[in-house]
């Protein structure tokens, strides 16, 4: 595993961990299409954390990975990954030929983890050395200081944060598809999953938002847009914050497939 750090150039601040456990990955060379059936059985070994197995029924991760388009041997970026609950999942679906992305800040990295006493960046770099996630790289700086080169990147997952960016600065957000539009090759894709929120509600406390607001600004940013269903869940309360327990973290969900033009 890699790491970058920010404000160092890319050269200056590499760290390397030792292979722990035999990595299992789902295939092997770029254009292969997603073995849902390997990667489902690689998301239920041994070497993945109980915590995000449980995760798994509300998230349907497979599900949005084939919708997505992933393939084996891609360059995924993991924007925000925070703890590695995608990171992990990517690293498996591209394999040993592909390359994950995962990225954070300094100071998300110091947040504690979802159902967990340790810090994200204390759960990520465990799933990375228990997972022998040798294709993972860790980058710890803001996305306008990523350093990726343009047209470099498959696919970026941007998982349950648009909403972050967007309600207290819609303006930010379109600058943030417009950079990782950037970093996409032509015909890349840009996969964004986040919790349904409804007009007359405070969805910036409840940290939801609505999907029109995101397909909204994701054409204005330049991408085609295409939804999935496979995350709805119809019984959700929208009035209620996503971290309501009564919830039990079964939300109404939207999945977005943006397409960068070739």
């Amino acid at each position: 595993m890699k790491r970058i750090r920010s404000p160092l150039s890319l050269n200056s601040s590499l760290t390397y961990s030792a292979a722990f456990l035999p990595m299992l990955f789902v295939s092997a060379c770029l254009g292969q299409d997603l073995d849902t059936r390997a990667l489902e059985v690689a998301l239920s070994g041994p070497d993945r954390e109980v915590t995000d197995f449980a995760r798994d029924g509300a998230r349907k991760p497979v599900q949005v990975l084939e919708f997505l388009g992933i393939q084996a041997g891609m360059t995924v970026l993991d924007l925000y990954a925070a703890g590695g609950y995608y990171t992990f999942i990517l690293s498996k679906a591209v394999g040993e030929n592909g390359t994950v992305y995962a990225q954070n800040t300094e100071r998300g990295l110091r947040f504690v983890e979802d159902r967990q006493n340790i810090t994200q960046g204390e759960a990520l770099t465990a799933k990375i050395e228990r997972g022998d996630l040798r294709n993972v790289v860790q980058i710890v700086r803001p996305l306008k200081d990523i350093d990726l080169a343009e047209n470099s990147v498959d696919l970026v997952i941007v998982a349950q944060t648009l909403h972050d960016y967007y309600n207290p600065n819609p303006e930010r957000a379109l600058q943030m598809l417009l950079q990782l539009r950037l970093l996409l090759k032509p015909g890349g894709v840009l996969g964004i999953t986040d919790h349904v929120g409804v007009a007359g509600r405070d969805n910036r406390d409840l940290h939801r938002m609505q999907i029109q607001q995101a397909v909204e600004l994701a054409r204005q940013a330049g991408f085609e847009v295409e939804a999935s269903e496979v995350l709805r869940v119809s019984t959700d309360d929208h009035s209620r914050s996503i971290f309501d327990p009564r919830l039990n973290r079964s939300t109404d969900r939207f999945l977005l497939k943006l397409s960068k033009p070739l």
